[in-house]
């Protein structure tokens, strides 16, 4: 017998809001949170517009004080506030002055590129210019790739397994996967999980360089997100944070958590970069393996998944993604689940993607409704007769009871996640 593993916290730092009340308005308004930035016009960005959280400097100054805010780039200080935010949610109180370690909670939290802006802007310099004496003892904190769990496992007393994964845009739902097998497996009680991204050219030019992300919206910014629009023409970077606390559902009930949701199953794979599979594009075998291998992990079948959250980026990708889910479901146009795409209105955040999204999933849910896609009035021809299957205002759906959550990352590695309303 496995543990049933639970969702009883969740934390979101979004380009469109910071908190869970605040997101789930967001996404029921179909609200952008895409924006001009005059740095990427002086750096002569061809995309000009990216997803950043608001007033962030504010936010993560009314958590923690002076010391604690040395050791935070956005990547980390994004984590931080959303893992202290789950934690809170989960039932838990957060204190510096409790010595007590939690031997039965660990952590799995990731990033796409992590401390990039640190390294560029503050290490490179320094080290050039031969004052690497002057760069203090916090660099390396902010530059590790473990930062964000490190960070985070201190600032909670964390005493289980406390790790970074990085898996490109899949890393978010990869961390989640993960955690709910590591609670399965019975080696703990709680994990938290999900991911963060910081937001800086340093970490944006690669993509920019490659032409992959939005270039033709820099004097309409909240549309530039288009996924599975016709008009789409690359995807929009992001940044934020988002923490999921999974629970053994045992303990979860023994305590009397809020459980918001089941997570049912899960799997991670790749395609191999073979079979049409390389560094920036999934191996549709792999996708569909990837879909149907979580459909079995969580004993359902494909007509009982009432709705996807893809991973849809609004690139050429995105009409290879919808026919891989209708061939993994075996359900054409006439049957398929509703899909939406949460990047419509925060952006691809990369590391965070998965995490940012799966929150609202969660929250899709537990209160009964699909958020909209926005800005693919003009759906592309592609699939268009999945249109239908598409809302474009935000949908009531109170007997919503289950949803697929997939993302699929640079390298060829997918995760895709089951997760089902809670129900009692």
């Amino acid at each position: 017998m496995r543990s049933r593993v639970v969702i009883t916290g969740m934390g979101v730092t979004a380009p469109n809001g910071h908190g869970l009340k605040n997101f789930e308005q967001a996404l029921r308004e179909g609200r952008s949170g895409i924006r001009f930035f005059p740095k990427l016009q002086e750096l002569k960005f061809s995309c000009q517009i990216g997803g950043m959280p608001e007033n962030f400097d504010d936010i993560r100054k009314s958590y923690f004080d002076h010391e604690k805010l040395l050791s935070m780039n956005d990547n980390i200080g994004y984590i931080s506030v959303s893992a202290v935010d789950a934690w809170q949610d989960a039932g838990f109180t957060w204190s510096d002055d409790n010595d007590q370690v939690d031997w039965d909670t660990g952590a799995i939290l990731g990033c796409g590129i992590g401390g990039m802006d640190t390294i560029a802007e503050r290490l490179i310099p320094m080290v050039d210019e031969g004052k690497v004496r002057r760069m203090g003892s916090r660099i390396v904190e902010q530059v590790m790739n473990s930062g964000t769990s490190a960070r985070v496992g201190g600032l909670l007393a964390l005493g289980n397994k406390v790790t970074s994964n990085s898996s490109a845009c899949s890393t978010g739902t990869e961390a989640i996967v993960d955690a709910m097998w590591r609670i399965r497996a019975g080696l703990a009680k709680r994990m938290l999980a999900g991911g963060s991204e910081g937001a800086s050219p340093y970490i944006w030019g690669g993509f920019d360089s490659m032409r992959v992300i939005a270039r033709k919206f820099n004097d309409q910014p909240e549309k530039g997100s288009r996924p599975m629009s016709a008009s789409a023409n690359g995807f929009v970077p992001g940044a934020g944070g988002a923490v999921l606390v999974l629970e053994d559902l045992e303990t979860a009930l023994d305590r009397g958590a809020k459980i918001y949701a089941e997570i049912l199953g899960g799997v991670v794979n790749s395609g191999g970069q073979r079979n049409g599979g390389s560094m920036t594009a999934p191996n549709p075998e792999g996708v569909q393996r990837c879909i149907k291998g979580a459909m079995a992990d969580a004993n359902i079948t494909p007509d009982e998944i009432d709705a996807i959250n893809g991973h849809l980026t609004a690139t050429f990708a995105d009409p290879s993604e919808i026919n891989n889910w209708s061939r993994a479901l075996n359900r054409g146009p006439e049957d398929f689940p509703h899909i939406n795409s949460t990047k419509s209105m925060i952006g691809h955040c990369l590391g965070a993607a998965g995490a940012i999204e799966s929150v609202a999933v969660v929250l899709q849910l537990y209160n009964g409704f699909l958020h909209p896609s926005v800005n693919c009035e003009d759906v592309h021809p592609e699939i268009e007769a999945f249109a239908d299957k598409i809302p474009h205002k935000v949908m009531e759906y109170p007997e919503l009871k289950i949803i697929a959550k997939a993302c699929f990352g640079f390298g060829d590695v997918n995760s895709c996640l089951i997760f089902k309303k809670w129900e009692g």
